[in-house]
């Protein structure tokens, strides 16, 4: 193996209520819709693990490492709350070993839609947000939960991205490791499901056959895999998680960059991989959908497909009704409403996923009464 490209995401949605229209039809407002005590709550507690887990990557990039990013407009959205947390970012990067990932602002489904103009404008939107909060303009792409479904290369393209990465899911793949750049339309590098959970799901299990999970033992994994290029994907949360069940990921992060390098394997961002090695043509990417976890946990049921489909409706009569289109809050709204979190929720393989779906699918009727009514 060559090298190793580490991308880490950093999403807080925003949490729906559950939601009566009993009292009567009010003007949509964040907090008709949305728990914000629920939601500034998560928030604090994630602010207060960001500075020393961003002082770890410095750490790591220090010995040689590159991490690329990928922090929701959600999340962007709430960094008002605590200007030290937008700071922390701007450290990093200013190593210049750090880039940042575009993706869906509201962090939603709508690379589904058939129609892709929102997905443009919410992906041209993050672009511009990230290059307005850090100076860096994306160079890589990443559907919300690593989904990968129909033909959205030539729109990334065209919004200057150079790479994709996406779910290494078998259903895409002629081998069970992927380990090349491939392509369709645009380069797409795949994550290696088994060696990203690893780290952020089984290092801190105890009962766990490979636990402690150490940098010179996970270097020794990557070192006998063939190829130019693994792929891993983390959550932002589990570091700080991790660390605080068992220790030893803060040192994990560190070491890792020099027991790769004692290998010969370097640590890059994923456009320098896109960049720099051939690439193998797969037509599964155009031809299949894949997420992570499955596509089933967010399209897997009528509910889901449901409210799929009411958000194509609602977004088209937005540009329909002029007083929606042009109001500011109405459209965070619309974006908070699309949230991939929302399909995930109405999973009803969770026990409360049927009364999720009709709490959700009843506030989107909801916000599209208000259009129709253009009280805004």
């Amino acid at each position: 193996m060559e090298s190793v490209c580490v991308c880490v995401e950093l999403h807080l949605p925003y949490h729906l209520k559950w939601y009566w229209s009993a009292d009567g039809y009010r003007i949509p407002e964040i907090s008709t819709y949305f728990d914000q005590e629920r939601i500034f709550n998560d928030f604090q507690r994630m602010a207060a693990n960001i500075g020393r887990t961003n002082k770890i990557l410095e750490r790591s990039i220090a010995n040689g490492a590159a991490y690329t990013l990928n922090l929701s407009g959600t999340f962007l959205d709430q960094c008002s709350w605590d200007p030290r947390v937008l700071n922390s970012f701007r450290e990093l990067a200013d190593t210049g070993n750090v880039s940042f990932a575009a993706s869906t602002y509201y962090h939603s489904l709508s690379a589904l839609y058939p129609d892709l103009t929102d997905f443009k404008e919410q992906v041209w939107t993050h672009m511009e947000k990230i290059s307005e909060l850090f100076g860096i303009t994306p160079s890589a792409f990443v559907n919300p939960e690593l989904m990968i479904s129909g033909n959205i290369g030539g729109v990334l393209k065209k919004l200057g991205l150079k790479c994709m990465i996406a779910e290494g899911a078998k259903n895409l793949l002629n081998t069970d490791v992927p380990s090349k750049v491939y392509s369709d339309d645009i380069p797409t590098l795949l994550r290696h499901i088994g060696l990203s959970e690893d780290i952020s799901r089984h290092f801190c299990d105890k009962s766990w056959e490979d636990y402690p999970l150490i940098a010179d033992k996970f270097s020794s994994w990557i070192e006998r895999i063939e190829g130019d290029v693994i792929t891993l994907y983390l959550d932002y949360g589990s570091i700080a998680w991790n660390e605080s069940k068992t220790g030893g990921m803060f040192q994990f992060l560190t070491e890792l960059p020099q027991s790769l390098e004692e290998r010969g394997i370097s640590m890059i961002k994923p456009e320098d991989a896109a960049s720099r090695f051939d690439k193998v043509k797969l037509d599964t990417i155009k031809t299949e959908s894949a997420a992570r976890y499955g596509m089933g946990g967010l399209l897997g049921n009528h509910a889901q497909h449901f409210y799929l489909k009411e958000l194509e409706i609602i977004a088209q009569e937005i540009k329909e009704h002029a007083a929606a289109s042009d109001n500011t809050q109405m459209q965070h709204i619309f974006g908070y409403l699309q949230q991939s979190d929302i399909f995930l929720d109405m999973n009803t393989a969770h026990i409360t996923g049927y009364e999720r779906a009709v709490n959700n699918i009843s506030i989107l009727s909801d916000f599209r009464r208000a259009i129709w009514e253009g009280r805004t």
